[in-house]
């Protein structure tokens, strides 16, 4: 497995202990703390002061840099999440020969599983989708510094704004924005599935994976656990 360990330990305690070290150099008024705390990833429209950097990311043998800001989702390095859900979902379709077709990348925030995935798979038809403004602003220039073309990058709410049908999604799904929206993922993943086409979800087991296990159960008629990584499970489900 090509994962490079950027970090030891959960994504909460790297958080953690950045949050306390961006206190001490950069200290922020109360109010504005609050403006942070109260400020989602998952949000349309986020207002919150910009805050952009350049992340690096090693995968499948390449390098990929990407724009972040605050108000998007894990700004500050590729989520340990993201990274499995990637690495998972690329061998199982390598082993199963499915390098073409249409995949949908649901929930997509700045683009990095989108873009990943269309760099593996070069004769993919990839569309990124996400309700984050300034997530898609992200999206659509990394995928141009990151020399990825030809995808389709559009604002939707969940599956509101997706059209058509795709052979793979992958989603690492909001969790912050509570079971009834990421159950609505899966639904909406559901109905924009081909016939065969593979669902893969990244959860953590503490952030409700086997509820969700369950109702992928319930919607599919199956559902496997594929990988478990440091308390991330990933679920595959088929159409």
């Amino acid at each position: 497995m090509d994962l490079q360990a950027w970090h030891i330990g959960t994504d909460a305690d790297i958080e953690r202990g950045q949050d306390r070290i961006d206190r001490v150099h950069d200290p922020v008024s109360l109010r504005n703390r609050r403006k942070v705390l109260l400020a989602h990833y998952y949000e349309e429209n986020p207002q919150g002061e910009s805050d952009r950097r350049v992340i690096q990311a090693r995968m499948h043998g390449m390098d990929f840099f990407f724009s972040t800001d605050a108000e998007v989702f894990s700004k500050k390095f590729l989520d340990f999440g993201s990274r499995t859900l990637l690495e998972t979902a690329i061998e199982d379709l390598s082993s199963a020969n499915r390098k073409k077709g249409k995949l949908l990348d649901l929930g997509c925030g700045y683009g990095p599983i989108g873009i990943i995935m269309k760099r593996v798979f070069p004769s993919m038809e990839v569309t990124m989708a996400d309700i984050n403004s300034r997530a898609l602003e992200l999206a659509r220039e990394n995928a141009e510094n990151n020399s990825v073309k030809c995808v389709d990058i559009r604002k939707s709410d969940g599956c509101a704004s997706v059209e058509g049908l795709y052979d793979v999604v992958l989603t690492n799904p909001p969790v912050r924005a509570g079971k009834q929206t990421v159950f609505s993922f899966y639904d909406g993943a559901f109905e924009h599935l081909s016939e065969g086409g593979f669902l893969y979800v990244v959860l953590q087991k503490k952030q409700g994976a086997p509820s969700s296990e369950k109702y992928l159960m319930e919607k599919f008629g199956n559902c496997e656990v594929i990988a478990k990584e440091s308390g991330y499970w990933i679920m595959k489900a088929v159409k």
